[in-house]
């Protein structure tokens, strides 16, 4: 089969179109026919040699995938062949074949294409574990989403939203900050030209989502209310943080965060299971959406790193295979 494959760690330049033999199930995975993968900012940093150790990055780079099942191992007992499906994957999505535990995948709706559907199970995942089960946030709270035109952004910004959520977010444009209040956010405040903590320090707000770290840390614990959380997803900023721990405990902060990629097979089937149950319902009913900015064929997939490190994209950028 045909994929790109991680040369060395390294710049966009790395990722090399090679052959490789087609995966094959045991136990409990099935193979999917791959016709669209989603990128991710972890597929950078693994590309880069900066996620975990370097024997942890896969040759073959690629969180999640959309296609069709094309073969299932023994103790598969929920999909048979044919069945159209998106996947979260420990790897190996920029392929014409993929390797799926078969409880991590859902099933895609039939309003839903292919290409839509490969940009779903990364951020769905993601915001469902972060925000509604680490940080609860409840109906009638308040959440603030730093970078709120990423895909990880406009799928936190909507599932808010279905659940009652109030929703601020930050972004580094105009246009995006009106992409992401057209998208549901009440306000979304230009970090290049607005200071977020001057402006939300009269509201306030129980729960932020973070991308960001570095010198955002001290501004979030100022803006938390009482019984507050922070949850980061990475540090983009800078891993290390000053703070006051005053702020911590006079308003009894709560400080999370979370990798999904290095989380068991176990965790990540139950969390399948809540996010089919929870939110696949609003797929199905055109509430939950991927936005895809640009699609690039799989022998682009350089050329699609460097528009992702860009910048300049709103939602999602997915290779078709």
């Amino acid at each position: 089969m045909k994929a790109i494959i991680v040369t060395q760690a390294g710049g966009p330049e790395v990722l090399q179109l090679a052959e490789r033999p087609s995966p094959q199930p045991v136990e409990n995975q099935v193979i999917i026919k791959v016709e669209a993968a989603g990128l991710n900012r972890a597929d950078v940093m693994m590309r880069q040699g900066k996620y975990g150790k370097p024997e942890d990055t896969p040759e073959i780079l690629g969180l999640e995938v959309a296609g069709t099942i094309c073969a299932c191992g023994p103790k598969v007992t929920h999909w048979k062949k044919g069945d159209r499906v998106c996947a979260l994957i420990r790897g190996g999505g920029y392929a014409e074949y993929a390797v799926a535990d078969f409880r991590h995948c859902l099933p895609i709706p039939e309003n839903v294409s292919m290409i839509e559907a490969a940009g779903l199970p990364e951020t769905v995942l993601t915001v469902w574990s972060n925000v509604f089960q680490r940080m609860r946030v409840q109906t009638g709270e308040t959440l603030l989403i730093q970078g709120g035109t990423s895909g990880i952004g406009l799928t936190a910004i909507q599932l808010a939203r279905a659940f009652g959520v109030r929703v601020f977010a930050t972004a580094g444009s105009d246009e995006k900050c009106a992409f992401a209040q057209s998208w549901g956010a009440e306000r979304c405040i230009n970090y290049k030209t607005q200071d977020f903590e001057k402006e939300l320090a009269p509201i306030g707000v129980d729960a932020i989502l973070d991308y960001i770290g570095g010198d955002y840390t001290a501004k979030h614990l100022r803006i938390l209310k009482p019984e507050g959380r922070l949850c980061w997803l990475a540090g983009m900023e800078g891993v290390k943080s000053t703070i006051n721990i005053m702020d911590i405990m006079t308003k009894r902060l709560s400080l999370t965060g979370s990798t999904l990629s290095p989380r068991t097979d176990d965790f990540k089937a139950q969390l399948t299971a809540d996010v089919e149950m929870r939110v696949w319902p609003l797929v199905a009913q055109g509430k939950l959406k991927t936005h895809v900015s640009k699609t690039f064929p799989l022998e682009q997939a350089a050329e699609a790193h460097t528009y992702m490190e860009e910048g300049g994209h709103i939602g999602k950028i997915i290779l078709t295979i």
